[in-house]
């Protein structure tokens, strides 16, 4: 049988993995990706967006026909004994630099399909009913078997095959799995009840913090229940929730999905293999659904590692720029970890009994993770950190600064009125942004970068700044 060439090839077609695919037909990349399923997900698993990935979306120009399509929801509220304790979203209301200071209630069902929909429309559909029979390094990357017997010749390849990765598994990967033996049921449906249905997250207190009430797109709510045991039925979860709702009660019309998980934690020791292998999303991390972290985790994954590579393949920039995938991505994937482990753990260990006053606390205090703006690259200055979205006109057009971004190419943003023609590489497009009203060019009235240069990595983190005298040296600092 011959032998098919790819840049990449992407093992999974999970959310991480068609986003992987999505970017890399973006930047005009040869991409093959396969999955042992027969389509894109149904129901189920994934819940929300948070803030930063909805920023990512933008670059991606997948925000407009998502966006629509879920419930915002930015307030988290603590009932017990029959009342409201407290409602509370000051950590979104404080964000700087972004437009949308929710989540988007969401199900993964609709990220997955939207994708697969993009990749079937560029010819480069997901090979479904696939898995791999084996994966050999050789000089120019990595010749990958099929259990059909096709075999793919790649530059490199991507894991995405989740929490039991054959990837993973395949290259001897370390992944020690941390289980506190805490379990739940999940329950989306459409329900009836007398208590008054709000678009909030709410965490109910009964003798512990063991059920959430999540709000979710079109009919559908969502419902997490602590059972702390592997056998139980969706009555014995259903009854559970009417306890924490008392005096209320609540029923279920229609169940979309019912399922039970256990809390499983663990971090890969590396998630890049051999200078040819590389593990994103479950593959590599894996850790409680609290604060809706995992599949926002992973498309960041996503967003960090395309372009890298496509700066390597397409632009020849130095393989040691794909060492900074793990560099950046691990240190981030820990803290998610910590975050999620400790709110899981909190809704069954209390020192005082307030599992849902000390959830919430836990929260605001782990907002950084959960809204996605306090992940940064580097801990000081503007170098590593997201760019602010700011509003932006194109005339008398207004729009976001997020929406002229490219994510095949580095960004230049010339704030301030110059006549500097900088003499840029290919890979690099510049946005002038003038600080007054013009009828014929892009301006705003912010002040947020007057009179610098900012140059912006495709994944919209800051590269470099200087000042507009300076500029020259930014393109020192573009990684290739």
């Amino acid at each position: 049988m011959s032998t098919e060439f790819a840049d990449i090839l992407i093992v999974g077609a999970g959310p991480v993995g068609l986003m992987c695919a999505y970017l890399g037909q973006l930047c005009g990349l040869r991409i093959v990706i396969v999955d042992k399923s027969e389509g894109p997900l149904e129901v189920g698993r994934a819940d929300a967006l948070n803030a930063r990935t909805l920023q990512l979306l933008e670059l991606a120009g997948l925000f407009d026909e998502l966006y629509p399509l879920g419930k915002t929801c930015n307030t988290s509220s603590i009932w017990a004994d029959g009342k409201f304790l407290s409602r509370q979203s000051k950590w979104w209301e404080e964000l700087q630099g972004c437009f949308h200071k929710h989540f988007l209630m969401l199900g993964q069902s609709h990220v997955e399909k939207l994708l697969d929909c993009k990749l079937k429309e560029t010819e480069a559909s997901v090979r479904r009913s696939s898995s791999i029979e084996n994966i050999e390094l050789n000089s120019t990357g990595c010749l990958t078997t099929l259990s059909n017997g096709e075999r793919i010749q790649s530059r490199f390849l991507i894991g995405a095959d989740g929490s039991r990765s054959f990837v993973r598994n395949h290259f001897e990967v370390p992944f020690e799995i941390t289980r506190p033996q805490i379990v739940w049921a999940v329950i989306d449906g459409i329900i009836e009840s007398d208590f008054p249905k709000v678009p909030e997250i709410i965490v109910f207190q009964a003798e512990t913090s063991d059920v959430a009430w999540i709000p979710r797109e079109g009919e559908i709510d969502r419902f997490y229940v602590r059972m702390d045991t592997k056998d139980f039925t969706l009555e014995e979860a259903t009854e559970k929730i009417n306890r924490a709702m008392q005096p209320h009660s609540l029923s279920f019309k229609k169940i979309v999905w019912f399922s039970q998980f256990s809390v499983k934690e663990s971090l890969a020791e590396e998630f890049f293999v051999q200078n040819r292998v590389f593990l994103a999303g479950d593959s590599c991390h894996i850790h409680s659904v609290n604060g809706g972290q995992g599949l926002n985790t992973g498309l960041a994954d996503a967003f960090n590692l395309m372009w890298k590579l496509n700066m390597v393949i397409n632009f020849g920039a130095s393989k040691d720029l794909l060492e900074t995938y793990e560099a950046e991505r691990k240190p981030v994937a820990r803290s998610v970890i910590e975050s999620s482990g400790e709110l899981v753990r909190s809704t069954k260990f209390s020192a005082n009994g307030t599992h849902a006053e000390d959830y919430v606390k836990i929260v605001q205090r782990r907002a950084g993770n959960i809204t996605g703006m306090g992940i940064r690259y580097g801990s000081d200055g503007l170098q590593g950190s997201r760019l602010f979205d700011l509003e932006i006109f194109e005339g008398t057009k207004k729009t976001r600064l997020y929406s002229l971004l490219d994510y095949s190419k580095f960004t230049l943003l010339v704030f301030g009125d110059c006549k500097l023609d900088p003499k840029v590489p290919e890979f690099v497009k510049v946005l002038r942004i003038h600080p007054h009203q013009s009828s014929d060019s892009i301006w705003t009235e912010s002040c947020q970068y007057s009179n610098q240069a900012i140059l912006v990595r495709p994944d919209s983190y800051i590269q470099g700044a200087a000042a507009l005298d300076k500029i020259e040296s930014l393109f020192e600092m573009a990684a290739v």
